[in-house]
C-alpha cells in the first residue's frame, strides 16, 4: 500500500479537505470520492462509526490509515479533537451547474450575496443540506469551498450543489430576496423552484441583487434588534418553505 503522506501530498493540491470524523462521515454518506484517510486512533475512529455512523463503519475501516499525531498535526492546518483528516475529490463544476440550472426542482436555492464570514457560509451550507436544498450558491469574492467554510458544513458540501457565481449568473426561477423593507415571509408561499437571497450581516443585500429581485420579504423580528445571523435567516426562510409545502427528504 502506498504510504498515506505520500498518497496525501499527491491529491492536497486540489482535493478537498475533510477536517473530523464527521465531515468524512457526510461526504462518504453523500457518494464522496475520498483518496486518503488519516486518523490517530484508528480503534477509536472505529468505535466512534460504530456508535454514530454504522452506515459507513466498513468503508471508514477500508480506508483510514493511523499515523503519528506529529503527522497528522503536519497534514493539516489545524487539528481537530477527533484526530481524524481526510482528502476527498471536489464535485465538478460542471455537475454542480446542471443541478442548480435545473427546472423544475424539488426544492431551492439559496444565494448568500457577498457573504464575509467563512464559518457563517459554512453553517449555511450545513443546514441547507439538512432541508434538502438543490443547491448554495455565493457571490462575490469568498470561495464557499474555502477549507474552513468545508469545517463549518461538516463535510455536507457533498450533499448539495456548491458553487460560486455572479449575480447575472444565478440560476433560474422567481428570485425572493431577504430584506428588512420587504412584506412578511409569513404572508409569502415559497415554491419549490424559488431562488432565496440574503444578503451579508453588516451591508445586507448588494444593489444588482435587489435590482434583480422579483420579491422583497422580511423576517419576523421585535424593533431595536438590528439583525439575525446569516445562518439563523436562513434557516427561518427554508422552514418556512417546508411548513408552506416543501418538503424535507427523508
Amino acid at each position: 500500500m502506498t504510504d498515506p503522506v505520500i498518497r496525501w501530498r499527491a491529491c492536497a493540491g486540489t482535493a478537498v479537505l475533510l477536517d473530523g470524523f464527521h465531515a468524512l462521515k457526510h461526504a462518504l454518506r453523500f457518494g464522496a470520492q475520498v483518496p486518503v484517510a488519516v486518523t490517530t486512533d484508528r480503534r477509536a475512529a472505529l468505535a466512534l462509526a460504530e456508535e454514530l455512523a454504522a452506515d459507513v463503519r466498513d468503508a471508514l475501516a477500508t480506508l483510514l490509515t493511523e499515523v503519528p499525531a506529529e503527522t497528522y498535526a503536519s497534514l493539516v492546518p489545524r487539528p481537530h479533537p477527533t484526530g481524524v483528516a481526510a482528502l476527498a475529490v471536489r464535485p465538478s463544476r460542471e455537475a454542480n451547474l446542471r443541478a442548480l440550472g435545473q427546472l423544475p426542482r424539488t426544492a431551492p436555492v439559496v444565494v448568500l450575496d457577498t457573504p464575509r464570514n467563512l464559518g457563517n457560509a459554512g453553517a449555511v451550507i450545513r443546514l441547507a443540506a439538512g432541508f434538502g436544498a438543490t443547491g448554495v450558491v455565493t457571490t462575490g469574492p469568498l470561495d464557499p469551498w474555502h477549507p474552513t467554510v468545508v469545517r463549518g458544513g461538516a463535510g455536507l458540501h457533498f450533499a448539495t450543489a456548491v458553487e460560486r457565481l455572479g449575480v447575472d449568473e444565478l440560476p433560474p426561477g422567481p428570485l425572493f430576496a431577504l430584506d428588512p423593507e420587504g412584506e412578511d415571509i409569513r404572508g409569502a408561499e415559497l415554491p419549490d423552484d424559488a431562488v432565496l437571497a440574503f444578503g451579508s450581516e453588516r451591508s445586507g443585500l448588494s444593489a444588482p441583487l435587489r435590482a434583480r429581485a422579483g420579491r422583497l420579504l422580511r423576517l419576523p423580528m421585535r424593533p431595536q434588534v438590528s439583525s439575525y445571523n446569516l445562518a439563523t435567516s436562513v434557516a427561518m426562510t427554508l422552514y418556512h418553505w417546508s411548513a408552506t409545502g416543501g418538503a424535507v427528504p427523508a
